[in-house]
């Protein structure tokens, strides 16, 4: 069975059934992910040998093991299946994104702010409407770019061994990947591999937001603004995202109890509580546009 359709397949079980709610793997891998930080890293005292070497640890063996279930006959392209489904987060982020959407469309700043906190690590607690919409459409567009085209990108690539090694991978990079006292030395690894693995995919992404809304200003932000950004791959991800909304989104922001003087990013007016369900609609086409192109090549190269 072709890349296409098993992608289709994993979609479309995404579609309707979301994220599983009792027991989700990624849950687990966290819980192992934990154990293995306090091995590793007592105290903060660990070196980037000590993050390499948990991170071989954690997402090695699932990596390979996922590989051979998924060369046996009969029910190896259902293991890639499950694998995708498990690594795509499409429902879910609509999920979160739209309770922002409603209470900001009602009024309901308070909840706005409880909502946004879910899919947001910046502080939440003083964000006005505006910020509020700010916050929850940069989520959409980039968590789009992490929780859907890469695992799709990576499944294309390398199939169900593939899109493991990067969801784990983009796991522990969101666990480890601070720059921070505990984290600057051990969490150096996943940080540096979740880059490399996302680097291909977010300019794919930026591409395709930009050909899906306002193409030129999309190009002209992302090669404009993305350089001024701290990520060297959410930077074109935002960039083309807000340039194809025609919004302006960065700008400041509190993490940690630190104000952080973000660039802006896109051109137009400040996004709002609409803007965040237009982000998810770009997420949407974006997802069917890449669904075709598998389909497509796949039929071409049989």
């Amino acid at each position: 069975m072709s890349i296409g359709l098993l992608s289709l397949g994993a979609v479309a079980l995404d579609a309707l059934f979301g994220e599983p709610r009792r027991w989700h793997p990624l849950v687990a891998f966290g819980k192992l992910a934990n154990r293995l930080e306090h091995r590793f890293n007592t105290g903060g005292r660990g070196w980037r040998s000590h993050g390499v070497t948990a991170w071989g640890v954690a997402v090695l063996p699932l990596t390979i093991a996922v590989w051979v279930l998924s060369e046996l006959p009969f029910i190896g392209w259902l293991v890639g299946v499950i694998a995708l489904y498990a690594a795509i987060g499409l429902r879910s982020l609509n999920e979160h994104a739209e309770p922002v959407a409603n209470a900001l469309q009602a009024g309901d700043l308070d909840e706005a702010r409880r909502r946004v906190g879910y899919m947001v690590s910046r502080e939440t607690r003083e964000l006005d409407d505006p910020a509020v919409a700010r916050a929850a459409t940069e989520s959409v567009l980039e968590n789009g770019s992490d929780a859907v085209f890469a695992a799709l990108f990576w499944f294309a690539v390398a199939g169900a061994p593939g899109v493991v090694l990067y969801r784990l991978s983009n796991t522990l990079d969101a666990m480890w990947g601070y720059r921070n006292e505990r984290f600057e030395r051990f969490g150096w690894a996943a940080a540096r591999i979740d880059d490399v693995l996302n680097y291909i995919p977010a300019r794919l992404v930026a591409l395709t937001y930009a050909l899906l809304g306002k193409t030129r200003l999309a190009l002209r932000c992302w090669r404009q603004q993305a350089p001024l950004w701290d990520s060297p791959n959410a930077g074109p991800v935002m960039a083309a995202g807000a340039g194809a909304l025609g919004v302006t989104l960065g700008g400041p922001a509190i993490y940690h109890g630190e104000l952080h003087e973000r660039p802006r990013l896109g051109e137009g007016p400040v996004a709002r509580a609409d803007d965040i369900g237009r982000a998810m609609d770009l997420v949407r086409q974006g997802v069917l546009l890449w669904l075709a192109v598998l389909i497509l090549g796949g039929w071409l190269l049989a």
